[in-house]
């Protein structure tokens, strides 16, 4: 897999982006720098906890549809191939061919999924021949569409967080995708227990970063006499 990550200021230039907060960008770049040569990433966890980035940045990125996340919590950066295109004798192939077959590329070279754009013709991209070369058959497509989602009840939530030990809040969990229409980014929900799994990776990342501020916290050396002395003005 290449070590070097290219991206396009027509992206992280746009005022959309701009727009984000300073943590969601700075997960963007985390997850691009993470990504393997066909722009999929299963380090999300890893990538939150070093942008020091929240669900609600993850969140802001899918709902602008920077990045596409599948059932299983990897994700794709949609514009990848705007900016990364390798030598064929340089290029890795992701291993996620399952979630790579759920996906066209657009003229413009942004990743979409099956029902949406365009396929580019043979050589547009120096890897586009690596990409699955047939549309999803109609009964495929038919099978998927007949897979309702449900959307959990609280006590469903609970059961499932109780069993897992996670703390998470069901209430909070089942309010919050509620508000969004059981939406992760644009596309609908497929998988509850999926989505609780990525707060417990969250919850599980934001504990860590405030157990090391604290402990950055302790381990600072205080002169508590001199403290004493000037709280007393003298």
């Amino acid at each position: 897999m290449a070590e070097r990550r290219m991206f396009t200021k027509k992206i992280t230039d746009d005022d959309n982006f701009v727009s984000l907060s300073a943590s969601a960008q700075a997960l963007y770049f985390q997850l691009s720098m993470s990504a393997d040569d066909d722009g999929f990433c299963n380090q999300v966890s890893a990538s939150m906890f070093k942008s020091h980035a929240s669900v609600q940045d993850l969140e802001s990125l899918l709902s602008k549809r920077y990045l596409f996340q599948f059932e299983n919590g990897v994700i794709v950066i949609k514009h990848w191939r705007m900016a990364n295109a390798l030598r064929k004798d340089r290029y890795t192939p992701t291993v996620f061919q399952e979630e790579l077959k759920q996906l066209k590329i657009k003229e413009n070279g942004a990743y979409t999924f099956s029902d949406e754009g365009t396929w580019l013709p043979d050589g547009c991209q120096m890897v586009a021949e690596r990409l699955p070369q047939d549309r999803l058959d109609k009964e495929s497509i038919d099978k998927d569409n007949n897979k309702r989602f449900t959307p959990p009840t609280v006590e469903e939530v609970k059961a499932y967080c109780q069993e897992r030990n996670n703390g998470i809040d069901a209430e909070a969990f089942v309010s919050f995708y509620e508000s969004k229409g059981w939406l992760i980014g644009k596309n609908k929900m497929k998988d509850w227990k999926a989505a609780v799994r990525t707060w417990e990776r969250s919850r599980q990342t934001e504990g860590k970063d405030k157990k090391k501020k604290f402990d950055d916290f302790n381990q600072r050396k205080y002169d508590f006499s001199e403290l004493e002395r000037l709280a007393n003005g003298t």
